[in-house]
């Protein structure tokens, strides 16, 4: 097929072979499969801004490094430089969670290297050694969803233990090899403990995952697996090998409003009374 100017680079370089086909055309990226020193792999080409299908950018940037404080006014500002920086940024994440994944022991497609902005990785086969289908294209018994659904609440555990949340777990995100599910797609993942909204992709990720397998086994549709996991990693008790039960007690407590008002209002005076003496000493000095 006629190399897609994206992997000229790699072809011209020698880091790819030849091109044997696309895979998957999708809203960041498309997909090809290609050999590389005799071996199939998945090459994947990241489609520039005005080119992506996904508007929600900023939610699952929040929380990520840029390399200094000037990079980071220039993404703020969205100068020329800073969308530059957007796009590195959003193409780096995908490639430091796979290896950051790998290395926790999660099930991800191993990744081989990053070269020209092109992530190449291991090419997930089913038992037939062709490219392994999606969760979404198979039917399951309840058995084999039920097995599924634990070794992917496993998986999640072990991604929230090195401290990342997919933030976009699907049934489409999620490929069947010969030993199980693979998580793929993970250019929206976030640092768990610098988001603000790390619990709300948490709870959607499992919730993800509880909807699709629920259809196969109801059963599941009354599990609290994300309030329970959250739960264990707030009180820092979460670790790769936690033992999970599907439930969450929820607090009898009810909220003391009366009191927190209480505080807030405190806390304004204290703030207006410092203020004052701000400014009665500049005024003293004036």
């Amino acid at each position: 097929m006629k190399i897609p100017p994206g992997l000229l680079p790699l072809v011209e370089e020698g880091v790819v072979d030849s091109v044997v086909r696309p895979l998957k055309s999708g809203k960041e990226a498309s997909v090809y499969l290609v050999s590389c020193g005799g071996t199939l792999c998945c090459a994947k080409v990241y489609k520039e801004a005005n080119q992506r299908g996904f508007h929600k950018l900023a939610q699952y940037q929040e929380g990520r490094k840029s390399r200094g404080t000037r990079e980071a006014r220039a993404m703020v500002k969205g100068s020329r430089h800073g969308r530059r920086e957007q796009e590195s940024a959003w193409k780096n994440a995908e490639v430091d969670a796979l290896y950051r994944l790998a290395d926790a022991g999660v099930r991800v497609p191993q990744p081989r290297g990053y070269f020209s902005g092109v992530l190449l990785m291991e090419m997930i086969a089913d038992e037939h050694g062709d490219p392994a289908p999606r969760l979404n294209e198979v039917t399951l018994s309840a058995e084999l969803a039920l097995s599924y659904h634990a070794f992917l609440m496993r998986q999640i555990v072990r991604m929230l233990s090195a401290g990342l949340i997919h933030g976009d777990l699907s049934e489409y995100n999620v490929l069947l090899d010969a030993n199980g599910p693979v998580i793929i797609d993970l250019p929206q993942a976030v640092n768990a403990s610098g988001h603000n909204g790390a619990f709300a992709m948490l709870d959607r990720d499992v919730g993800n995952m509880k909807t699709y397998f629920g259809q196969f086994a109801p059963e599941l549709l009354a599990t609290e697996y994300a309030r329970e996991i959250w739960s264990l990693y707030e009180r820092a008790e979460l670790h790769p090998d936690s033992e999970l039960t599907g439930t969450y007690v929820y607090s009898t407590v009810e909220a003391d409003v009366d009191g927190v008002m209480v505080q807030i209002e405190e806390a304004r005076r204290e703030a207006e009374i410092r203020q004052r003496g701000r400014e009665e000493a500049e005024a003293r000095e004036d």
